[in-house]
């Protein structure tokens, strides 16, 4: 294990930190066909948009015997003190790539919605970031847009099927499937469409939900093949009968023209990091609504491609991590050799009961008392078969004692660990480098990765199991509304789908109040969502939303472009 804790790079004194657009300004990039090149992408397997960015066929790519292992990397519960777990994904793999392993990223597209409103993008930051972060964090390739399109297009044929006679026999009243954008508008969580007399359709009430939180999404993410995509389309259920008989898309005849609308989109994106590492970033669930994880064709194209993919699961290890191990490792050839826990003295002391605006004075025992959150992460980890990492992700402000002191509470616990500094010396320098030794030792011994609970338990119990296991929660309360979906469910042949747990990310509880590490609260269990494309049964607790809404002074409002054209106060 790490023995010391190394102190952040600091800028020379009185001058101001640069931002993650500046540092990014500054890199050099290379053209991509030569990233792509160095990892065995053949010429004709490569569709460029640009310089800088590719898309990847992978029906062309040759057939290869390696099979890289995987590095999930996942962290404490958040706190809006931040745990930067993307600019710590980018610098674990460049770290790595510099000590010579063949190593390649897989990583969610940011959402503009969040981007727009208050949380920033998912290309990392300072020295460790995917680039060019100022397309990645807006439009990219296009592929949210495609499956915003695809999704909306199913929701027309819907309406147009209702008012041209309804043949199907769609009940207006439940129709499930929502229209979606990749924006926060709480405007539009509920509205109702059809107005205007009969030659406007028929009225029924409806509503938005944000791109990423979609099926269409979900499915996109899951899907192991063209062929897999087609099919899972679908399979879903848009709708209801009005003598109670679900609906799927196949029924509809849409599934075709949706895979379409996709067909481009489902290629992985390759881009670099600015130390040169290639990086798939693709696709871009949400954890707290879905499944939180970057497409499994990225992911397994990766493996295809490297000896060592560091993947990314939104959010703490009691969401993305937990769907990882769940949803996506049984749904695609993508399970862990190790897992990476992210945490930061600034996080850790926000569960102590430090306050925002007192994180910079330094305080070990309110870090100690948070610690509990990072030690319940690491058990939970444990539960899978996994033996984790914690990499320290270091901030300027943290006082060495504090350093410290984390590195000591996790060699009492008995887990590795290491501090990365690899915002200010980047993983292309020296500020991973002891996270990748530890890292790479974990892969010499690695864990046998597996499910929480088995698919052959009832809706009801793998809540149950994922409460009492992963939440620490005494128990599970299901509204009326949620009893009578499980009886669906049941009805239906749906439960033998495993269970994607809607939740807040900030607390293991369904109440975002609960830092720390909570024990013996009730889970409410709101509403359930069956995902029969995706392959899930989602359970909705507490009050979360499917549509988010802005923040009182939006981020976009000091975004703008400058008389060259350049994006300004982006990040």
């Amino acid at each position: 294990m790490t023995a010391t804790a190394s102190t952040p790079s600091a800028p020379h004194p009185g001058s101001p930190l640069p931002n993650d657009l500046e540092i990014a300004r500054a890199a050099t990039l290379r053209p991509i066909a030569q990233i792509a090149e160095e990892v065995g992408i053949p010429e004709d397997a490569l569709e460029l948009y640009g310089r800088y960015k590719a898309k990847i066929d992978v029906g062309r790519l040759p057939d290869a015997d390696r099979h890289g292992q995987v590095v999930l990397v996942t962290a404490i519960s958040p706190t809006p003190a931040g745990e930067g777990k993307s600019t710590l994904t980018v610098g674990l793999a460049d770290s790595l790539a510099r000590a010579g392993k063949r190593t390649m990223i897989a990583i969610r597209e940011p959402s503009l919605g969040p981007i727009l409103g208050m949380k920033g993008g998912a290309t990392g930051g300072g020295k460790s970031q995917v680039l060019p972060m100022e397309d990645i964090n807006l439009h990219f390739t296009g592929d949210f847009h495609a499956i915003t399109a695809a999704n909306n297009a199913l929701c027309a044929l819907i309406d147009n099927h209702i008012f041209q006679g309804n043949a199907l026999g769609i009940d207006p009243r439940r129709v499930t499937f929502k229209r979606v954008m990749d924006m926060n508008d709480r405007s539009l969580r509920q509205i109702v469409i059809g107005l205007g007399g009969a030659a406007q359709g028929v009225p029924r009430e409806a509503g938005f939900d944000i791109t990423v939180a979609s099926e269409v999404m979900a499915v996109f993410c899951l899907a192991s093949s063209v062929t897999d995509l087609k099919e899972r389309l679908g399979r879903i259920t848009f709708g209801y009968t009005y003598d109670r008989r679900p609906l799927t898309v196949a029924e509809l005849g849409a599934g075709g023209v949706m895979a379409m609308l996709l067909k481009d989109a489902i290629k992985p994106n390759l881009v670099q990091t600015i130390a040169g590492t290639p990086a798939l970033v693709h696709g871009g669930p949400f954890a707290n609504i879905a499944h939180g994880c970057n497409s499994a064709l990225a992911t397994t194209t990766a493996r295809r491609l490297a000896d060592i993919v560091v993947t990314e699961a939104g959010f703490g290890a009691d969401l993305g991590a937990e769907k990882f191990l769940d949803i996506k490792s049984r749904a695609a050839d993508v399970a862990p050799s190790a897992v990476v826990v992210v945490a930061t003295v600034r996080a850790l002391k926000m569960h102590g009961g430090v306050a925002v605006d007192a994180l910079k004075t330094p305080d070990v025992g309110a870090l100690e008392r948070g610690f509990a959150n990072l030690a319940r992460h690491v058990e939970n980890v444990r539960k899978f078969g996994l033996e984790p990492v914690v990499a320290v992700n270091a901030f300027v402000s943290d006082a060495p004692e504090e350093l410290d002191a984390v590195v000591r509470l996790c060699r009492e616990a008995g887990v590795r660990v290491a501090v990365a500094d690899v915002w200010g010396r980047g993983g292309g320098g020296d500020g991973g480098d002891d996270l990748a030794r530890e890292v790479l030792a974990a892969l010499e011994h690695p864990g046998t990765a597996h499910p929480l609970y088995p698919l052959e338990l009832s809706v009801e119990e793998k809540i149950l199991t994922v409460v009492r296991e992963v939440y620490r929660g005494a128990a599970v309360e299901f509204s009326e509304a949620a009893t009578k979906t499980l009886k669906q469910v049941h009805d239906n042949g749906w439960d033998g789908f495993p269970v994607c747990m809607a939740k807040t990310q900030y607390s293991f509880s369904d109440d975002p109040s609960l830092l720390g590490a909570p024990e013996g609260f009730i889970v409410h269990v709101r509403e359930l969502w069956p995902r029969t494309g995706a392959g899930f049964i989602v359970a909705v607790t507490g009050s979360l939303m499917t549509m988010p809404g802005l923040p009182k002074v939006p981020a976009a409002m000091r975004m703008d472009l400058d008389e060259d054209g350049q994006v300004v106060g982006l990040f």
